[in-house]
């Protein structure tokens, strides 16, 4: 049981380093330096606040090693509940990883340009804009392709919460609501112009939010209960 105990708050502490370093390099940087409408403007943020930006992408590396080792530490704390599910939901999260590494070189791309390299001297300040902006494009529709990764591991993860009996079972049907929450956001994205102005997509982000940073703080903080006997 202490060891259990252990693992769950090893696991806690690792989700809540990818939750914070999530949420900073995802939502704080983007929020704080781009503007989708403006390309000068988004430009200008991010020549003047490049350590900010480059605080983004490292947090995004740490958040990504971070990810790689969580649904290892879950396995271990749920592989006896079902043994091919706590397997899904190992590959599922780990096909993830390096396509979320690979998708970052967009966003040293637009450091590249914002930079002022000899090299960029004669590309024309409007042409730099509009390269920094398709950079940054690029970088979301890697983000959106990983969603779909991210939104998968989730349904194992939740199933394995919902029937272990020593988590409570409202995080394994929020887990699974966040994987439905994440796909239904992907492909809305994808099949539906201007989707992201119909107001569907930030409903179906409550689902993961909610989900991943509950499950996170139930395994850091309260820790684990055992409610049945365990071989």
């Amino acid at each position: 049981m202490k060891t259990n105990k252990n693992t769950a708050r090893i696991a806690g502490l690792v989700y809540l380093v990818v939750v914070i370093t999530g949420m900073f390099s995802l939502a704080y940087v983007p929020q704080k330096l781009i503007d989708w409408g403006d390309s000068g403007a988004t430009f200008n943020n991010i020549a003047a606040g490049s350590s900010l930006f480059r605080w983004g992408i490292y947090s995004s590396i740490v958040c990504y090693v971070a990810f790689a080792f969580l649904p290892l530490v879950l396995y271990r704390l749920l592989r006896t509940v079902n043994e091919s599910h706590a397997r899904a939901m190992v590959i599922l999260a780990l096909v993830s990883v390096p396509l979320s590494f690979i998708n970052l070189q967009h966003k040293y791309a637009a450091l590249t340009l914002t930079a002022k390299e000899p090299f960029l001297q004669g590309v024309s300040t409007g042409d730099l804009q509009n390269r920094l902006m398709f950079s940054l494009h690029q970088y979301n529709d890697g983000i959106l392709l990983a969603t779909v990764f991210w939104g998968l591991w989730l349904f194992p993860f939740g199933l394995l919460v919902y029937r272990s009996g020593f988590i409570p079972k409202l995080f394994g049907i929020l887990l699974m609501l966040g994987c439905i929450g994440y796909l239904v956001n992907f492909t809305g994205n994808t099949l539906v112009e201007n989707y992201s102005k119909s107001g569907v997509g930030k409903y179906a982000r409550m689902f993961p939010a909610v989900a991943e940073i509950g499950i996170c703080l139930w395994l850091l903080i309260i820790g684990f209960k055992i409610k049945r006997n365990e071989v």
